[in-house]
């Protein structure tokens, strides 16, 4: 009889009640159907003998170890490696999108679309419909918009100000249900619109909108939303294809079934909270305050700073003319050369801009000297040079290779997020 070439179930004995240590009992696998489960495997009457015999000799039961292949450990370990590269591009590639996919330029779309087709590719959960991790409110990031969505999805994708999450509940319930949560601030409250649910299969949940409510905060009840969801018809029902879930239960990428795809996340890092505040408009002092205090220290050089970067968000007096706010070097896009050169291009309306040119000297104690010596108006192919020359003292308070967040010298902050892909 000659032995399959399956993998070894090793089986460690406990130490018997005396103290002293039982034998190791291992013994080939033998000749078994190759489509045998591990599961099936592990509770054969083969199994079941040896526990009985582990038992009456005074001996603990078994413990059943199953030793996977080196090939395919090692194969499991490439593609988790893969995941984690891919969720790490994913999330850098979110950074600095606005209102959920709303504003996204070519470049930015094109990344994220990579990082989402190779965590798809690479796989996480198998059927995570019949995970616990698929449960619980995941925020969502990021989403596109196809004119075929339904009024339904643009309602809740579209509300930029809001933040919107969705919270899943499928196990341990009698009413397994999908929610679509537009939250309007926490001290107004929440609309909460309701979906029955169905696992169709280990990828597919099936849901049909059938109530929704106003939470408002100073209402001690809840007010009906006017959306007479028996009436739609088709237009309440839907599906959602979970094409990746984390292992750490934490990124989650779904479609619908009018080709929109969502991406989610239940923990946001501080750099993903700084932003978020940004597209809402809320809270991106606090925001920018977290991110500062959980870094001690900032290295910055002419490196780091290479490259372009858009003025996502400033603390600038909104009744500052439009001529300061652009000649101060810190309106809308700037352009580091690795020499020192700098470029700050404000663009108006589209083909009127203007540029300025300058300098940038970074010191030691992290603080950075620009100066700007020459400025242009630029209408279409017409320029109208003038003279324009200021000097400005900023402290870097944080930069990474997509963020970047400075206060000048007179006490403004900025926060400017990288617009190229070099670095």
């Amino acid at each position: 009889m000659t032995t399959s070439t399956m993998p070894c179930i090793a089986m460690v004995a406990l130490p018997a009640a005396g103290g002293s240590p039982s034998e190791c009992l291992c013994r080939p696998v033998l000749q078994q159907k190759p489509k045998t489960s591990l599961k099936r495997r592990i509770h054969s009457p083969d199994s079941y003998n040896l526990n009985t015999y582990l038992r009456k000799s005074g001996r603990k039961r078994a413990i059943y170890i199953p030793v996977r292949a080196a090939g395919s450990a090692v194969s499991l370990e490439k593609r988790e490696v893969a995941s984690n590269d891919a969720e790490r591009r994913l999330i850098e590639g979110l950074l600095g999108i606005q209102g959920r996919g709303r504003s996204v330029s070519s470049q930015q779309l094109k990344e994220v679309e990579q990082a989402i087709i190779e965590l798809e590719s690479a796989g996480g959960v198998s059927d995570p419909t019949s995970s616990s991790l698929i449960e619980g409110r995941w925020q969502l990031l990021f989403t596109t918009r196809p004119g075929t969505a339904s009024p339904i999805q643009r309602t809740f994708v579209g509300v930029d100000a809001f933040s919107v999450f969705q919270e899943i509940l499928l196990r341990d319930t009698n009413d397994p249900r999908v929610s679509n949560i537009v939250r309007f601030s926490d001290a107004v409250g929440e609309l909460k619109v309701e979906a029955a649910a169905l696992i169709k299969d280990g990828n597919r949940i099936l849901f049909q909108f059938d109530r929704a409510a106003f939470s408002f905060k100073f209402f001690p009840f809840k007010v009906p939303y006017p959306v007479p969801f028996r009436l739609l018809g088709d237009e309440a029902k839907g599906w959602l294809d979970t094409t990746y879930l984390s292992h750490t239960g934490n990124i989650r990428i779904s479609r619908g079934n009018k080709g929109t795809t969502f991406v989610l996340q239940k923990n946001i890092e501080p750099r993903q909270k700084l932003f978020l505040a940004i597209s809402t408009g809320k809270g991106v002092q606090e925001a920018i305050e977290e991110i500062v205090l959980s870094h001690n220290s900032t290295s910055v050089d002419l490196d780091v700073l290479a490259g372009k970067w858009r003025l996502m968000w400033s603390s600038q007096p909104k009744d500052e003319s439009w001529l300061e706010r652009a000649t101060n070097g810190l309106q809308n896009l700037q352009i580091v050369k690795d020499t020192g050169n700098l470029e700050i291009l404000a663009e108006f309306a589209p083909g009127f801009r203007l540029r300025s040119r300058g300098n940038v000297l970074v010191s030691p104690n992290q603080q950075c000297e620009i100066n700007i010596k020459d400025a242009a108006v630029e209408l279409g192919p017409f320029k109208l040079p003038f003279k324009s020359t200021s000097k400005l003292t900023l402290d870097f308070l944080y930069v990474d290779g997509k963020v970047c967040i400075i206060r000048g010298d007179n006490g403004w902050l900025f926060v400017h997020a990288r617009d190229d892909v070099s670095n």
